[in-house]
């Protein structure tokens, strides 16, 4: 044993949050009766709702923990909704009331007037104290109702979660929904079209333990030689190969990145290994995607997809941690979607692959819907944030005396920098916010190309909207301009939008002091020596190439995170 058990990845101890949810089956004995109960800790954040929705799909109850002394959080909420719209028998609990700063009966008025859930029953705990557990026990047992036995009708199971096993392939965990499932049945997944033979299934409690018949209702894992995590996806259907079900579970979609960024090797001789360990992290993980990507100035590379911000960042860490892998990251983009003037729409997450200026009618950007929750001090200064990154108010209303919710429209490329960061230093770290795609929506964008000495640097543009693309072009002009080395020529830096230049800033050449040997004597021979120079400058320009240092690009990849 050891604290936080089921959190098995050193990321998830750090940070001290869910990335991967865990499963596990207890017995419990209530009032001389055996039980057994199938718990499932999934993860609280935006990015993974899917898979929480599919874990929620699963159950017939769940746990509202909301902390002691903070409060109902923005992700506290959605989560509350998709459980809601389940119909699942949610239990109130209050955790950390140990803490000094602990105010239960006002946490208790805060849920019940922002879910309008009857707190009468609520549960005080603290996980750390040990203090309630049994209680909560208890309440499980006597308020959550029991699966219905449906286990004559033909197999129904529902997959919740998959990870990949290098020794037995991909080990699903699903909860059996209808009928029931033995080892060695030839069992068929209905999303995919695949079918397999089932080697082992067995139960988690919490490690595995092998069984050979689970019923309607039972939670367990299944082993059957499955290649990759793609062919049994989260939200899938297993059956009977020869006794098909008549309909699949509903609820079941496929994984959508929406955050994009490129992936370069620090060292271009790593990237097969690079190339290795992405393959290896897809396995576990079907949502991420990626495909190889040429840079003139970072080598070769690959454009990743990702489920949102956060898994981006687990992803890059673990790469890092996992791979021993030295990783330049570009400034994360979403996926535009360009209206062609033929017709066509073209999905673009690059600003390289955008079509020319002649053949796009519109481009349209995705829009999220916002919701940050805040104590009422910080409602100015985060809805100056909201409207700085053109967002659309929409509404706010006061939860209570002292916290107010604040919904926005926000387009997801202004979301992608720094939103969070920002939000959390506005509010002191009180805020919290909660996000969902709404769609796609047309806008006034543009892409910034960067031209140095008349060159287009292809890795430096942009998408960016034409209310923002000065003051972002003037940044990255003086950036540059800082530094790039100086030549022996002078070198123009330019931000344009097609071929209009908005911002510009030059590079003064280095020359030689040609007067200095001229003490006295007309000015006409000044004027000669000066004028020979300019020519030999002139044609130096012509022929001359800059090189952009790598550390240019890293800076100014920092410096577009930071301004756009």
């Amino acid at each position: 044993m050891k604290e936080q058990f089921l959190d098995n990845m050193d990321l998830e101890r750090e940070r001290g949050i869910t990335i991967k949810l865990q499963a596990a089956r207890m017995r419990y004995v209530f009032e001389n009766k055996p039980y057994c109960l199938n718990l499932i800790d999934t993860p609280g954040h935006v990015d993974f709702s899917y898979e929480v929705s599919r874990s929620l799909a699963a159950c017939e109850g769940a746990l509202l923990v909301v902390d002691a002394s903070q409060g109902v959080e923005a992700q506290t909420l959605a989560n509350v909704y998709l459980a809601l719209d389940n119909n699942l028998e949610i239990i109130p609990v209050l955790n950390k009331i140990d803490l000094p700063g602990a105010e239960p009966d006002r946490v208790i008025k805060e849920i019940e007037e922002v879910i309008g859930l009857d707190c009468s029953n609520a549960i005080l705990c603290s996980a750390k104290e040990g203090i309630g557990i049994m209680d909560i026990l208890n309440a499980i047992v006597a308020r959550i109702p029991p699966p219905p036995d449906t286990s004559k009708r033909p197999l129904r199971a529902l997959i919740f979660d998959s990870y990949y096993d290098a020794y037995r392939g991909v080990i699903v965990y699903f909860r059996v929904v209808d009928g029931t499932i033995k080892k060695g049945d030839r069992v068929s997944f209905m999303a995919s079209g695949k079918d397999y033979f089932a080697d082992e299934i067995g139960v988690l409690s919490p490690n595995q333990l092998q069984a050979e018949e689970l019923f309607a209702g039972e939670v367990g894992y299944l082993s059957a030689s499955i290649r990759t995590v793609a062919d049994a996806r989260v939200g899938d259907t297993i059956t009977h190969h020869f006794r098909k079900a008549d309909s699949s579970l509903p609820g079941y979609e496929e994984a959508t990145p929406m955050v994009f960024c490129g992936l370069f090797p620090v060292d271009a001789d790593q990237f097969p290994e690079l190339r290795d360990a992405l393959e290896k992290l897809q396995l576990n993980d079907a949502a991420l995607k990626f495909e190889p990507e040429t840079s003139s100035a970072m080598g070769f590379g690959f454009r990743c997809g990702f489920l949102g911000l956060l898994h981006m960042e687990i992803v890059q860490e673990r790469l890092e941690r996992e791979y021993n892998l030295s990783l330049i990251t570009t400034a994360p983009s979403v996926v535009y979607r360009v209206n062609c003037v033929n017709g066509d729409t073209v999905e673009c997450s690059n600003p390289s692959s955008l079509p020319e200026p002649g053949r796009r009618k519109s481009i349209e950007e995705p829009v999220v819907k916002i919701e940050m929750l805040t104590p009422k001090d910080y409602i100015g200064p985060l809805m100056e944030l909201a409207q700085e990154r053109r967002g659309q108010f929409k509404e706010m209303k006061f939860i209570t005396e002292i916290r107010a919710s604040l919904t926005y429209e926000l387009p997801l490329a202004e979301m992608v920098g720094d939103f969070f960061d920002q939000l959390k230093s506005r509010s002191k770290g009180y805020a919290s916010m909660e996000y969902t795609v709404i769609g796609y929506k047309e806008s006034d964008l543009t892409k910034l190309d960067i031209q140095i000495n008349g060159e287009c640097v292809e890795p430096l543009a942009t998408i960016v909207h034409r209310d923002k693309a000065y003051s972002v072009g003037r940044a990255l002009t003086l950036k540059l301009k800082e530094l790039i080395p100086r030549q022996m020529f002078k070198i123009p830096i330019q931000a344009c939008l097609g071929a209009k230049v908005i911002a510009s800033e030059s590079l003064s050449a280095i020359r030689k002091d040609v007067l200095a040997k001229c003490y006295g004597g007309d000015i006409t021979r000044k004027k000669k020596l000066l004028k020979k120079q300019a020519e030999g400058k002139k044609r130096m320009k012509s022929i001359g190439k800059v090189d952009v240092p790598q550390e240019a690009f890293m800076a100014v990849l920092k410096l577009e995170k930071e301004v756009i």
